[in-house]
């Protein structure tokens, strides 16, 4: 990815992070599942829902994290909420997530956009922890997010063991949240994981 694209979109307060002399773009389908805050019950229609997220590395004071251009959410209130809460870029979409003959059907479209998702994808290889110099482990192992607000920056604290990475396939028939955010990707065949379950704590933010 073009490091000069990718610093005109961050912001200048945040290191850009690149591995091999390069800035890296990921785009993430997920499903979220158990959503609660710390001492609350999951509550029904509001824990479990689709996301998708474009996001970048950077890092801030030596420390390296992520940065969000951009997330999309099916649940209005976890955008809210994520908005007010986290000043992060989150935006409702209609979106779909299933499993089928061994492979997931996702599609995201952004409400009153053309950001769109569609695409397959599953795992073809078994689970296996990567080296720390692999650009896997690089990509992964991160354990904040950033975001600036009002000129100032947030870190929100993040945990999770190491990611339990399969190698993948995916066939995108439509993939426009990339242009919705500015960033034309690169004609080079894109790197592919799966990883089948994860459970994370996100603590609130606090200005750094």
């Amino acid at each position: 990815m073009s490091n000069d694209i990718l610093r005109d979109l961050v912001p200048p307060l945040l290191t850009l992070d690149r591995f091999g002399g390069q800035g890296w773009v990921a785009v993430t389908p997920f499903r979220m599942s158990g959503v609660r805050a710390r001492g609350l019950p999951a509550l029904p229609g509001l824990s479990s829902f689709p996301e998708l997220n474009v996001r970048t590395y950077v890092t801030y004071g030596g420390r390296p994290g992520v940065y969000f251009f951009s997330l999309d959410a099916a649940n209005l209130p976890a955008v809210w909420a994520a908005r007010a809460l986290y000043h992060l870029p989150y935006f409702h979409a209609a979106m779909r997530c299933e499993e089928l003959d061994g492979a997931i059907h996702y599609h995201s479209r952004r409400q009153g956009t053309a950001a769109e998702l569609i695409a397959s994808y599953g795992p073809v290889a078994e689970v296996r922890i990567r080296d720390n110099d692999s650009v896997e482990h690089w990509l992964t192992e991160r354990y904040c997010l950033y975001t600036v607000h009002r000129g100032r920056v947030y870190r929100g604290e993040i945990h999770h063991r190491p990611w339990p990475l399969q190698d993948a396939h995916a066939d995108f028939m439509v993939n426009t949240v990339t242009q919705a955010a500015g960033i034309g990707l690169p004609k080079t065949a894109p790197l592919l994981h799966f990883a089948r379950r994860l459970e994370i704590l996100i603590w609130p933010l606090r200005r750094v």
